[in-house]
């Protein structure tokens, strides 16, 4: 259940992130910070959810559904 709630919060956090480049995106204001350092915290996130997902099943702290056919 921890390791949901983990992915939960990376997910939300992800989405957080995006939102925050599209923000600066629309702003433009020079000196700002770059768009690019969310975007790039956003991939590496996906990244380590992707990973943590695949740990959390090679040591069945998760258990993928049975497929319906």
């Amino acid at each position: 259940m921890l390791i949901k709630v983990i992915l939960i919060l990376l997910l939300l956090f992800i989405v957080y992130q995006l939102f925050r480049a599209m923000i600066l995106m629309l702003k433009a204001q020079p000196g700002d910070r770059k768009m690019s350092t969310h975007l790039g915290r956003r991939v590496a996130l996906s990244v380590l959810v992707v990973l943590i997902i695949i740990v959390a099943m090679a040591l069945g702290w998760i258990q993928p559904h049975q497929r319906p056919y």
